[in-house]
Parts: structure tokens; C-alpha cells; sequence
């Protein structure tokens, strides 16, 4: 190969470095990386609690009661399940002759995640007559991504009780427990022995 053919060829592979180069100066850090989706958690990561002042003050304003019945209540739902991941503001409508039926419909908050509408049915059965209308305030915990809300929740046997004037009791579903929060005519507590499903819409039957 003589002088001439060294020195073309010679320019060729260096043009090509300049413009690999040129690539790499345009897009340093590769491909940019995955969106991740904030409603749900990366793998390992629990999401963000709520303090007691933060939940006193949103069921005092909520429900309308004073922040020492709000306390009451909140104090006792710490003691036993600690900080929760979220909770659910709304209302809800029941009516029972000894077998019944609860529906209802509201708001489900958690930190750095979409709020979501939520909807939840379900029968009940005791000793309870007549029907009612009121605010309910469920304290969420472990409930990591909002789309673990929609499924069925059983009452817990023997966790309803009165703090404050506010009636409260839990339901559990696959490490998840829900706190519903009730106030004045409300309370029916007798209602609470069965079970609610929570749902992405309203449904008719609440079986």
C-alpha cells in the first residue's frame, strides 16, 4: 500500500472516532431510564405515613366534631395499628331490619399518590333496625399502592367500640386494615358484623 493509500485510509478512522464521538457528546447518559408509575411502589419501598396531628385534624374538620373526640378516637386506632398509609373520606348510607346493607362512596388519599374515587358495599347483619345516613373518615394501613384497596374486607369480630362519641371498628384483608371512623347517628355499630367490598364503581347488589 503506498503513502497516499495510508493517509486516506489514515483520515477515514479518524472521522469515524470524531462522529462516535460527537454521538456520545450528544447523548451522555444513554437512553433515558424507564417512567415509573407513582400509584405504584418500587420493589422494597413502603409508602409514606400520616402523623397523629395530621389525622386528628382531618377527622375534626371531616366529621365535625371537636379535636378532643377526634384525639380520643385517633389515640386508641395508634395504639393499636400505629401510623396508617392513607385513609378514605366519605359518605356513606345503610339500612337494616336485623339483615342489612351499607354503601358507600368516597376519596381515598395517600402521600406522593393520585387521589382515587372509591366505592364500597356490603351486608351486614345484628341486632339493628332502621336507616341512616353520615360521614365515615377509614384510616388505611398498610395499604402501599391505592389499587389494594379493591377487594372484600370482613369485620373483625368484637372491634367495634365507642371513644369521643365516635364508633369505630376494623376490618382486615390480607395484611391490610381498614379503621372506619363514624360519628353520631351514624354509629350503628350493630351494622358492622359482615363484611365490605370496595370497588372502582358503584355496585347495586352488595353481596
Amino acid at each position: 500500500m503506498d503513502r497516499r493509500k495510508l493517509i486516506v485510509t489514515g483520515l477515514a478512522a479518524a472521522g469515524s472516532g470524531l462522529a462516535g464521538c460527537a454521538t456520545a457528546q450528544t447523548n451522555p447518559q444513554g437512553p433515558p431510564p424507564p417512567q415509573h408509575d407513582p400509584n405504584y411502589p418500587i420493589e422494597g419501598q413502603q409508602a409514606a405515613t400520616y402523623s397523629r396531628d395530621e389525622i386528628v385534624r382531618d377527622v375534626s374538620d371531616f366529621l365535625g366534631v371537636t379535636a378532643e373526640a377526634a384525639g380520643g378516637a385517633v389515640e386508641r386506632i395508634f395504639a393499636d395499628n400505629g401510623r396508617p398509609t392513607g385513609y378514605i373520606a366519605g359518605e356513606e348510607g345503610s339500612a337494616a331490619i336485623t339483615i342489612g346493607a351499607r354503601y358507600g362512596r368516597g376519596l381515598l388519599y395517600m402521600k406522593n399518590r393520585q387521589t382515587q374515587e372509591v366505592f364500597w358495599q356490603g351486608p351486614s347483619i345484628g341486632w339493628d333496625l332502621g336507616a341512616n345516613a353520615s360521614r365515615v373518615f377509614t384510616l388505611c394501613y398498610n395499604l402501599h399502592y391505592p389499587d389494594a384497596i379493591y377487594q372484600r374486607f370482613p369485620g373483625v369480630e368484637g372491634s367495634a367500640y365507642l371513644v369521643g362519641g365516635l364508633g369505630v371498628n376494623y376490618q382486615r384483608a390480607n395484611d391490610i386494615t381498614l379503621a372506619p371512623i363514624r360519628a353520631g347517628v351514624g354509629l350503628r355499630l350493630g351494622a358492622n358484623v359482615g363484611y365490605l367490598a370496595y370497588s372502582r364503581q358503584r355496585n347495586i347488589f352488595p353481596f
